[in-house]
């Protein structure tokens, strides 16, 4: 393959709604490397996200850079064009400089019967048994069972290499970090289909570094983990493990490595995940999104005055519109309706009260988790506000900024990488 741009160890996918948190978030990366560990921030939006908001990926690479050069950032930082496909990318071409391909549509589609034979024919070191370092126990792959797993993910490898070389054809080789999403699909994958898939990836050139595999349990949008731990720690050793062996079998980039999507207040996740970070001496790219845009409303509802009303504006309008709101998130938000409190309940808060129902604390008994999804699914209302969203944002800059930093630093980079 080509010389590719790399991307380092530990990375950060930092997602920012309205393109006001970078600073606020790179001094969180800035604290992390003053502690000695070197965390890549990556700002991440996907044309979802933008088209609800009505913005545009210049302005997510314009908040970058911008944040770079105030606070002399002199390590590398990246752009995410997240979850593209081939009908929606080109827009970011002139702008990102990592792509993270999403195949989820693919899965279960098959590929050309002559293709998956051919597939099969290629890889016959395949089938048997296949003993992989950190794996306790070989697993066996039959023929059938090596058809079965090229039917469901060879189309969708398939689809990420047309994406990849039409981004490539417009950018140049090398010239972007590629990541390949599996992760919004029914069900985990198998340490043989990641296997698999990994050897389908090869063949069709792709110097993927970051891969999102689904995982078990559930990944709900800013709150923690909800699933068997133990469970996931298995699977996450696994796939390191995999992906390590992969790497040498099939010559795909050193610095390919796992990337977590969903993973903002994943707490229950972070110590295992650290474990086998060290176990395996592997990286792991973290992809966070809506807890930052959660930490400005925090920010909002602390300062008090017109910051907290309008949170709690912002909350009557996502109780409005729980219906619209919730629909495109439906697979990773577990809402109980009737936890949520209504809105003139919510009017009557104190600063204090709102900042403790939604900031993620979860010992904290006045914690709502329902609250938090449904607002961290809300930010299309403040993006209806318009302007007077982001004065607020800028009348409470101090009280937001604290709150995003101290979020991202304290309850994420910390006990995953400096604990």
């Amino acid at each position: 393959m080509a010389e590719i741009l790399t991307l380092g160890r530990y990375s950060l996918g930092v997602g920012d709604r309205f393109a006001r948190q970078a600073p606020a978030q790179l001094r969180a990366c800035m604290t992390a490397a003053e502690k000695g560990v070197e965390v890549i921030p990556v700002w991440n939006k996907s044309n979802r996200e933008h088209v609800i908001i009505g913005s545009e990926p210049a302005g997510t690479r314009a908040a970058a850079d911008a944040a770079v050069k105030a606070l002399g950032w002199k390590r590398p930082y990246y752009v995410d064009a997240d979850h593209i496909g081939l009908r929606t990318v080109d827009r970011f071409i002139p702008y990102a400089d990592f792509y993270t391909i999403d195949v989820a549509d693919w899965i279960g589609k098959p590929a050309a019967a002559a293709a998956i034979e051919a597939f099969i024919r290629r890889h016959a070191e395949l089938v048997g048994k296949v003993a992989i370092p950190g794996i306790e126990e070989p697993f066996e792959i039959s023929a059938p069972e090596l058809r079965r797993i090229a039917g469901k993910y060879l189309l969708a490898v398939q689809e990420a290499g047309k994406v990849y070389r039409h981004v490539a054809g417009l950018k140049g080789e090398g010239k972007f970090i590629t990541e390949v999403s599996l992760d919004e699909t029914d069900s985990a994958q198998t340490p043989p289909e990641m296997l698999v898939i990994l050897a389908a990836l090869a063949n069709e050139g792709i110097p993927v570094q970051t891969i999102a595999p689904k995982f078990t349990g559930r990944f709900n949008k800013g709150v923690d983990y909800v699933g068997e731990v133990g469970r996931f720690e298995r699977e996450f050793n696994e796939d390191v493990a995999v992906v390590a062996y992969a790497v040498k079998q099939y010559g795909l980039p050193r610095t390919l490595k796992l990337s977590v999507h969903s993973g903002s207040d994943k707490f229950s996740l972070y110590g295992p995940i650290g474990r086998a970070l060290k176990r395996h001496k592997a990286g792991v790219h973290l992809k966070t999104a809506g807890t930052t845009w959660l930490e400005e409303v925090i920010g909002l509802a602390e300062a008090g005055g017109d910051g907290l009303v309008l949170a709690k504006e912002i909350n009557a309008g996502a109780l409005e519109h729980v219906e619209e709101l919730c629909a495109p998130y439906a697979t990773v938000i577990d809402i109980d309706r009737r936890k949520l409190p209504p809105a003139n309940v919510v009017q009557r808060w104190t600063n204090e009260q709102f900042v403790a129902a939604l900031r993620h604390e979860p010992r904290n008994p006045a914690f709502n988790p329902h609250l938090r999804q449904l607002l961290h699914v809300g930010y299309k209302i403040a993006a209806q506000m318009g302007e007077r969203y982001l004065e607020a944002l800028r009348e409470c800059e101090p009280s937001v900024s604290r709150n995003v930093t101290e979020n991202l630093y304290a309850r994420h980079l910390k006990p995953l990488f400096l604990t």
